[in-house]
């Protein structure tokens, strides 16, 4: 599963219902991301996925 740094406990954490999103990136470029919730606090996490 995903990991990404959780802002307000400061720690690389499991995201919890993660959802695989797409973003508009800079010169019309498209970019996968993750985003979801930490497991603790409840905070929203985000993480950009790798390009190809």
């Amino acid at each position: 599963m995903a990991e990404a740094y959780c802002v307000k406990c400061k720690k690389k954490k499991e995201i919890k219902n993660p959802k695989e999103i797409v973003i508009k990136g800079k010169g019309g470029v498209e970019r996968k991301a993750i985003t979801g919730v930490c497991p603790d606090c409840g905070t929203k996490m985000f993480k950009f996925l790798p390009s190809k």
